[in-house]
């Protein structure tokens, strides 16, 4: 599914973020900025060690925050690192908003013109999808009709599941926007 806001394409995917053609992907982070499982090791494994050694020397990081590295020998140049919520942590939907915006505005700071989101911390955060859908479609509309230079913003989901959950949300984030 693909649609344009404000002149920038907002796409959802299914697939394996690791492969994505895009200049820069997010890595659903941990606070000590460590690649260890789900779609961080996917970064570590066929990004190589690049990422880790340069995460290791800005670590560690907020929750909501977001840093740039490298992307080693992955398709996309950068990587994104966007520190996700754990559930029972507390105040968990304003951090998976700061992260998600977070991860946003540094894109488009440092010239980055293409971005491919995941679901963040629905993984072993155990975020639920719903709620991980609706927060980071509506945080990025609201970012993308407040005027942006990125040209395109993708959620790259695993599975039709999630692809489903993602794309129920969006076209009634769209509905509700546009005033229908």
């Amino acid at each position: 599914m693909q649609v344009t806001i404000n002149n920038t394409v907002l796409e959802l995917t299914e697939g394996d973020i690791t492969e994505a053609e895009t200049e820069a992907i997010v890595n659903p982070a941990n606070e000590a900025l460590v690649l260890g499982g789900g779609v961080a090791g996917a970064i570590r494994i066929k990004g190589g060690p690049a990422i880790q050694a340069e995460c290791d020397q800005i670590s560690p990081t907020s929750v909501g925050c977001a840093v740039k590295t490298n992307a080693g020998r992955l398709k996309a140049k950068y990587v994104i690192h966007a520190v996700g919520p754990r559930m029972g942590e507390g105040d968990e939907d304003a951090k998976l908003r700061n992260a998600t915006s977070n991860a946003l505005i540094l894109a488009d700071r440092d010239g980055i013109k293409s971005l491919m989101f995941p679901a963040i911390s629905t993984g072993i955060f155990g975020f639920p999808m719903d709620r991980c859908a609706e927060i980071m479609l509506r945080t990025t509309i609201d970012y993308l009709n407040g005027g942006s230079n990125l040209e395109k913003v993708a959620f790259c989901l695993d599975g039709k599941g999630a692809y489903k959950i993602f794309q129920r949300h969006l076209e009634r984030l769209l509905k509700v926007t546009s005033g229908d």
